[in-house]
C-alpha cells in the first residue's frame, strides 16, 4: 500500500505519533506499506516556518530530509502533470497544498491519510484519522 501523508499528518509522526491512533500506525508499519511526503508539503513546511507559523526543532532544509529518513518516508516529486490536474479538480477546496496531494494521490493511484475533512468532498481514496 502507498499513502501519501498530508503534510499535518507527517507533522505529526515527527513530533506527536500519538495523535495518529494505534490502527493508524499499525498500518502505517505493515511490512509493503510505503509512506510518501509530497514535495508541495515541504514547500508549505518551508512557507509556514519563515513567516513564524511553524516551530521547528532546526530549520526546514535540514529537518525534512532528517526526519524524512529517519520515518522511512520516500519524496514525492512535484510533476507538470500534477500541477496541471490540479485544473481538473471541483473547487470544494482553495488551499493550493491540499489541491495538489489531492492532484497527485489520484495520479499516483495513492491513498491519502488525513484528518482534513475538506478532501472528503474529492474523488480521492483516504485513509481518514
Amino acid at each position: 500500500m502507498r499513502l501519501l501523508l498530508d503534510t499535518h499528518v507527517w507533522l505529526w509522526l515527527q513530533t506527536e505519533p500519538e495523535r495518529l491512533g494505534d490502527e493508524t500506525l499499525a498500518l502505517m508499519s505493515l511490512e509493503g506499506t510505503r509512506l510518501f511526503l509530497s514535495a508541495a508539503s515541504s514547500w508549505e513546511i518551508a512557507i509556514k516556518f519563515s513567516i513564524g507559523k511553524l516551530s521547528l526543532p532546526e530549520p526546514p532544509a535540514s529537518f525534512v530530509p532528517r526526519a524524512m529518513h529517519r520515518a522511512g518516508t520516500f519524496g514525492l516529486p512535484v510533476e507538470h502533470t500534477h500541477a496541471l490536474a490540479v485544473a481538473g479538480l471541483p473547487l470544494h477546496h482553495r488551499d493550493p497544498f491540499d489541491r495538489l496531494i489531492v492532484a497527485q494521490a489520484r495520479a499516483e493511484s495513492m491513498r491519502v491519510v488525513t484528518v482534513d475533512p475538506a478532501f472528503d468532498a474529492y474523488d480521492v481514496d483516504l485513509l481518514p484519522l
